[in-house]
C-alpha cells in the first residue's frame, strides 16, 4: 500500500481561498439572480408592466454581477461574506427600479397612480436605508476590503442615476436632473483625460452627508403628495450641494497636484 509523501495534500483540504471566494460569490449571485427574475416576473403581473420588464431587470442584474465576478480579485477573503451580500440585494432591487425606466409607470401624474408611487418610495427607501448596514457589517465581521467598498460606491452611483431617471420619467423635474446621477461617471471620464483627479481623497463626513441628502431629495421627489413644482426646487438644491461638493474635491485634487514634489 502506498503512503502518502511529505508533500502529498491530505483527502480533507480545503479548495484554495480564492477558489472558496469565487465558490461563496457565485452561489450568492446565483441566489440574487434568480430572486431578481422572480419579483420581476411577479412585478410585471401585478402593475401590469411591459413583457420586457422581467428581461431588463434581468440584463441589468446580469451586467452588475458580472462586474462583482470580475472584481472578486480585490477582496482578499475566502468568503463573500454579509456585508457584499447586502450590497447584492441593494444591486437587486436597483435593477427591478431601473427597468422600470421606459415602462408605462411612473408617469405624469403621480397624483394618478398613488399607490404606484407609495410602492416607489417605498422600496427605494428600503435600498438607501440598506447602504447604512453593509459598512458597519463589514467592519464588524472583519470582512472589510477595497473591493466591497467600490462595491458599494459604485451601487450608490447606480441607484442615484436610476432615480434621477425615475424622477424624469415621472415629470417631476426636466432632464437636467440627469446631471446628479452623471457627475459621478463624468468625473471618472474627466480622470482618464487628467490623471490627476484619481488621487487619493481624504475620508469626508461632507461628501457623505451630501451623497445622503441627494439620494433622500430624489426619493421624496417621487412621493404622489410632491408637487411637481416643489420637487423640482428641490432636485436643484440638491443638484447645486453635489455640485459645490465635486467642486471641492476638484480644488483639493489640484492643490495636491501642485504640492507634489518635482522629480
Amino acid at each position: 500500500m502506498q503512503t502518502p509523501g511529505p508533500h502529498s495534500a491530505p483527502a480533507f483540504a480545503l479548495p484554495p481561498p480564492a477558489a472558496r471566494l469565487r465558490r461563496d460569490a457565485a452561489r450568492d449571485l446565483a441566489v440574487a439572480g434568480a430572486l431578481v427574475v422572480a419579483l420581476a416576473a411577479a412585478l410585471g403581473a401585478a402593475i401590469p408592466l411591459g413583457p420586457g420588464y422581467a428581461i431588463k431587470a434581468a440584463l441589468l442584474f446580469a451586467v452588475g454581477a458580472w462586474l462583482v465576478w470580475r472584481g472578486l480579485g480585490h477582496h482578499p477573503h475566502a468568503r463573500f461574506g454579509p456585508a457584499n451580500r447586502i450590497t447584492l440585494l441593494r444591486l437587486g432591487s436597483a435593477a427591478l427600479l431601473a427597468a422600470l425606466v421606459g415602462e408605462a409607470v411612473p408617469e405624469a401624474p403621480l397624483a394618478a397612480m398613488p399607490a404606484v408611487a407609495w410602492w416607489l418610495v417605498i422600496v427605494a427607501t428600503a435600498t438607501a436605508l440598506l447602504d447604512a448596514v453593509d459598512g458597519a457589517l463589514a467592519r464588524r465581521s472583519g470582512l472589510a476590503s477595497a473591493f466591497g467598498a467600490r462595491f458599494d460606491m459604485e451601487t450608490d452611483a447606480f441607484f442615484t442615476l436610476l432615480l434621477c431617471a425615475l424622477v424624469v420619467q415621472a415629470g417631476q423635474a426636466g432632464p437636467w436632473v440627469l446631471a446628479s446621477g452623471l457627475m459621478r461617471y463624468a468625473f471618472v471620464a474627466a480622470a482618464a483625460v487628467w490623471p490627476w483627479l484619481s488621487g487619493a481623497l481624504p475620508p469626508s463626513k461632507r461628501r457623505q452627508t451630501v451623497c445622503v441628502v441627494q439620494i433622500t431629495t430624489l426619493i421624496v421627489c417621487l412621493g404622489p403628495i410632491v408637487p411637481a413644482a416643489l420637487a423640482s426646487a428641490l432636485a436643484a438644491l440638491s443638484l447645486a450641494l453635489l455640485t459645490l461638493s465635486f467642486a471641492i474635491d476638484v480644488r483639493t485634487l489640484a492643490q495636491q497636484r501642485h504640492l507634489q514634489p518635482e522629480t
